[in-house]
């Protein structure tokens, strides 16, 4: 009987039920029925194919990765043959044939725990433990678990260079038989020398006795205290006792020590804390603690870590002494300078604050290994403002980490639909976001909501977020309610700071422009392309110098139209980036050339359909077209509703001054008039105080009400709407 390695729970072999997809395995069998489905295995490249790549699992079987198991296109993988993979055994066939699954975890670290699996031992030994038996097989008897209880190391001052190997094998011999002595540094549960886990490999520890000369020295004279120095300075202090402070911000227990991953303002490194082998050391200290850790600088397996002797939690002014330096170096790293804009847009110019700001807090998710979750409208403004922030934060990701997926895992883009974020959208949010964090350590994330999420229609959602401490900021440009910039952590809005009129694109390009500035070239293009008509001829400009033309700048627009449409639930990054930015060499102007084509035909099509069944409606002397779109629109198809009634107003807006079309329990409006559309609701929400009226989506111009009552809705918005304009 043994324990869980990572719950501790009394279990047969080292691992429990509930834990096995957190483990990694290390497969020494000769067939594939000797795999188990569900595991996760270490595997190196064997080759490619079109469906796949080939992975061998050990040294006798190999399994097939096919592409559809792949977060990526096949051929952006950067693995080449022989490389470590880290794969999941989906399915074992009778005929042998293995089904491989992605792994978003390739790196050996990011599991917890590295288990043997053996078909004739099971998986009752941990790797560590068998490289550390293998070591010190002839020198200390192994446990029950296979962890080593010492390995009679010799770490004195004693052993020069001028001993014989005779002293050297006596000074060993007399230091293993005070193994267990107690620190005088350490708390009294903790063995001496602790620190010198990184001579064993990580499955067992050295234990150092001092010698007599070494008492009486500390009985002359107290040791000094380690010298104060940044983590990012730590490689010049190899050797050397050291002294840290800063945030634990990850902790791993391995079958000999319990590594903390400590954070300071200047770097992150492992520090290794041994009391037994596969025994949590300091149970007390938790994520996000801020201590204060003595200990010496080693390298280990190539790596920098620092062995523990003592490690305490600061409380009061020494915890906030160190968070508020943490804090405020990370601003300063994440600040960027204010840049120019892309170009002359008065709105920018009013809202360079809020701009540095927002991208601000991007660039501190990324430096923070925070993912980046963008929502945006599921419309051309909301896929080209959310592409612009994804264009620039990408690379930044990968520069962060250094993990193959790591821009798939750490940045994520998923379309909102009506530009609201309703109890729904938070709730798959949150649920996803929680189960990553119990199931992969990961971070909560940061929010950014581009072209939705500026009404008060979000709030509930912004308050589920809020309950679990996800930070969020708002780019839109529409009037963001007071609300909503109270929720959130920053807003940019021209409303914010009374600025003209943009589009969502035009803010979110400027800031991602400030996030990254390296990828303002790319950007440049992309107001333009946002607007519908009247576009400032500076990005018009903009657009030009970057080799969209007009007619170029027409076709991206609703070539990115349609596809909004039918990626309304996914984000499919690589066909969006291949028309925004033509990062497809292969005759990108001819993809939106011939998407924009399907667009226009279904779209004239719809409207000269809905313009033949207008219902032309006068009161009191304002004229108000009517159209039923249950019984004139292709409902579910191309376009949808709000984007025909955008066209359709646009076709007909100098014979009348209002369109409504009018569904079975929602009604969308069309006005250059001066209407606001909560006050709209409301006004006919007291005329009509059983039909249900609310608003839907601002950015939509829509309200939603009880079917029952829609002719009664309908004659009360003719009526409100002719006093309003």
């Amino acid at each position: 009987m043994g324990s869980c390695i990572i719950c501790g729970k009394s279990v047969e072999g080292r691992i429990c039920d509930l834990h096995e997809e957190d483990a990694l395995f290390e497969f020494r069998g000769s067939r594939p029925d000797q795999l188990s489905v569900g595991r996760y295995y270490r595997g190196s490249v064997d080759g490619f194919a079109e469906f796949g790549v080939f992975v061998d699992i050990g040294d006798s079987v190999t399994g097939l990765l096919h592409r559809s198991e792949l977060d990526r296109r096949l051929d952006s993988l950067d693995w080449e043959p022989g490389d470590d993979v880290y794969v999941q055994v989906k399915n074992v066939r009778d005929n042998g044939n293995i089904d491989l699954g992605w792994s978003i975890r390739q790196s050996e670290r990011e599991f917890r725990g590295v288990l043997v699996d053996d078909p004739e031992i099971g998986h009752s030994v941990l790797l560590e433990d068998e490289e550390d038996d293998e070591e010190t097989a002839d020198s200390a008897d192994a446990d029950e678990t296979g962890a080593v209880e010492a390995d009679n190391e010799v770490e004195t001052d004693a052993e020069t260079d001028e001993e014989s190997d005779d002293d050297a094998a006596q000074a060993s011999d007399d230091e293993s038989s005070s193994a267990g002595a107690v620190s005088q540094a350490g708390d009294a549960d903790r063995v001496a020398g602790a620190g010198s886990v990184g001579e064993s490999d990580g499955g067992s520890a050295a234990v150092v006795a001092e010698s007599d000369d070494e008492e009486d020295s500390a009985d002359a004279a107290p040791a000094s205290e380690p010298v104060a120095v940044a983590i990012g300075d730590l490689d010049e202090h190899v050797g050397e006792d050291v002294r840290l402070e800063g945030e634990v911000v990850g902790i791993r227990q391995t079958s000999g020590p319990t590594v903390f991953e400590l954070q300071d303002e200047t770097a992150t490194v492992d520090c290794a804390a041994f009391v037994e082998a596969g025994v949590r050391a300091y149970p007390e200290v938790d994520e996000a603690d801020v201590i204060r850790l003595d200990g010496e600088v080693r390298r280990r397996r190539g790596e920098l870590q620092v062995e523990t002797d003592e490690l305490t939690v600061l409380e009061a002014g020494e915890r906030d002494e160190v968070e508020q330096r943490l804090a405020d170096a990370l601003d300063d790293e994440a600040r960027p300078e204010t840049v120019e804009p892309l170009a002359d847009d008065p709105a920018i110019a009013d809202l360079s604050e809020e701009l540095v700001e927002t991208a601000t807090q991007i660039r501190k998710a990324v430096l923070t290994d925070r993912p980046v979750i963008v929502r945006h409208a599921n419309t051309a403004d909301g896929y080209l403002a959310g592409s612009a922030l994804e264009r620039a934060t990408l690379p930044l990701v990968s520069e962060q980490h250094r993990r193959a997926d790591a821009k798939y895992h750490y940045f994520d883009r998923r379309p909102l639909e009506g530009g609201v974020y309703d109890m729904d959208d938070a709730t798959k949010d949150t649920t996803t976001m929680l189960d990553n964090r119990e199931r992969h350590e990961e971070k909560l994330p940061l929010f950014v909501f581009v072209a939705a999420g500026g009404t008060r229609e979000s709030l509930d959602g912004f308050d589920l977020l809020n309950v679990y401490g996800a930070p969020s900021v708002v780019i839109d440009d529409i009037d963001v309610d007071g609300a909503v910039v109270d929720a959130v952590d920053a807003v940019v809005s021209p409303s914010v700071a009374d600025a003209p009129d943009t589009t969502a694109t035009a803010l979110a390009a400027n800031v991602a422009a400030h996030v990254n500035d390296g990828v303002r070239d790319d950007l440049r293009h992309l107001p333009a392309v946002s607007f519908w008509e009247d576009a400032p001829a500076s990005y018009l400009d903009a657009a030009s110098d970057a080799g969209y033309d007009a007619d170029a700048v027409a076709e991206l627009r609703e070539a990115v139209a349609l596809e909004a449409h039918y990626q309304s639930y996914e984000d499919k990054r690589e066909l969006i980036t291949d028309l925004v930015f033509g990062d497809d060499e292969e005759d990108v102007g001819g993809l939106a050339g011939h998407v924009s084509e399907q667009f226009r035909e279904k779209v004239d099509e719809e409207v000269s359909t809905a313009r033949a069944n207008l219902d032309y409606r006068t009161v009191d002397g304002v004229d108000i077209a009517v159209l039923d779109t249950d019984a004139f629109t292709h409902q579910y198809e191309f376009p949808p509703e709000s984007l025909l009634l955008d066209e359709l107003y646009r076709d007909v807006r100098d014979e009348c001054a209002a369109v409504l079309g009018i569904s079975t329990d929602t009604m969308y409006v069309r006005t250059d008039g001066d209407v606001a559309l909560h006050d709209l609701a409301a006004a006919v929400a007291e005329r009509v105080p059983e039909g249900g009226v609310a608003t839907r989506s601002v950015r939509e111009g829509t309200i939603r009400y009880l079917a029952g009552e829609r002719p009664a809705v309908l004659d009360a918005t003719l009526d409100v709407l002719a006093e309003q304009l």
